[in-house]
């Protein structure tokens, strides 16, 4: 298998069977997607090559214009991680959406534009690097630029997720002062879409971030990173399901930094690093959804693994 060039197909993945285990769990309104879908280390697993090749070569270009359509046709819902770098124009919109069947839904991560409180000091943010950012959880600056250009695609939008990353102690002391910036925001929002928060600071984890949210109708989100407790941790305070849907996000193992997943997994064709933990965290969010019959939305990251696609057969499994 490691000789394979990147565009043979794997024999043993199954897709047909993922199909109809997700579209199953679906029909029960518990969707299992992926965080992002443009990866080519899918060939032969969710992609077929010869859809993608022009004049004898593969492009590159089609495949990233075309895939999602044939992504829909295995997975239920996918999550959009694009518009956390940006806010996206009507155009783009427009394509996306058009370059799937109706039948796909979304979830997508709400622009740093609005949830970075302070810029990192990373080279991309250029003159802005360490900066305040003065459009932090401004909700006006998200209805105009993010919400009402997606209005025409309401009913397919399953959830919008605020990823806070973790935020230092001089920004916040206590989850209070957080809370008094994040309510008026959460308030200010339309009911028209679902919204979930995603936080980064195991010290806010308290019940009063948890009234806040349910308080609001907005999901916490059950998330697997490098310094959170695991999801299966989450999943035992009792406070912590927030709203009548549930979200979930398994991005990296505890203690794992991003950087060292993205160079031991890249480029995501097969499970690398087993997570039965993990797994068993999402199969029993699974069971609860079934058991309360409220929606649940769940998403796989490359980077917990090595490869989601096989993650999810494992857990759908």
């Amino acid at each position: 298998m490691e000789n394979l060039s990147l565009f043979e197909e794997p024999s043993e993945f199954d897709r047909e069977r993922l199909r109809r285990s997700l579209a199953a769990l679906a029909s029960e309104k518990i969707y299992i997607g992926t965080s992002s879908w443009k990866y080519e280390g899918w060939i032969g697993q969710i992609y077929s090559r010869d859809r993608y090749v022009v004049r004898g070569r593969f492009s590159e270009k089609r495949f990233q214009a075309e895939c999602l359509n044939e992504y829909a046709a295995t997975f239920p819902i996918v999550c959009g991680d694009f518009s956390f770098y940006q806010f996206p124009a009507e155009s783009y919109w427009q394509r996306l959406f058009g370059s799937a069947p109706a039948s796909l839904k979304y979830a997508f991560k709400a622009p740093e534009e609005v949830t970075v409180k302070q810029f990192p000091t990373h080279p991309r943010y250029g003159a802005r690097a360490g900066e305040k950012n003065s459009s932090f959880l401004d909700a006006l600056l998200f209805q105009n630029a993010f919400l009402d250009l997606l209005q025409p695609y309401r009913e397919r939008i399953a959830v919008l997720i605020f990823e806070f990353g973790a935020f230092p102690r001089q920004s916040y002391r206590n989850v209070d002062e957080f809370l008094k910036e994040l309510d008026p925001f959460l308030a200010a929002l339309p009911a028209d879409f679902r919204y979930a928060v995603e936080i980064r600071n195991q010290e806010f984890l308290r019940p009063e971030y948890f009234g806040c949210l349910h308080q609001r109708r907005v999901a916490h989100a059950f998330n697997a990173w490098t310094r959170m407790p695991s999801i299966g941790e989450q999943m035992q305070l009792a406070e912590a399901y927030t709203a009548d849907f549930t979200v979930a996000r398994a991005l990296l193992r505890q203690s794992r930094p991003y950087e060292q997943a993205v160079a031991q997994f890249s480029p995501y064709k097969e499970v690398r690093d087993p997570n039965p933990e993990a797994r068993q965290a999402l199969r029993g969010l699974i069971s609860r959804a079934r058991e309360r019959h409220e929606p649940s939305y769940i998403f796989v990251n490359n980077r917990l693994e090595g490869n989601a696609p096989q993650t999810i057969e494992a857990i759908v499994d």
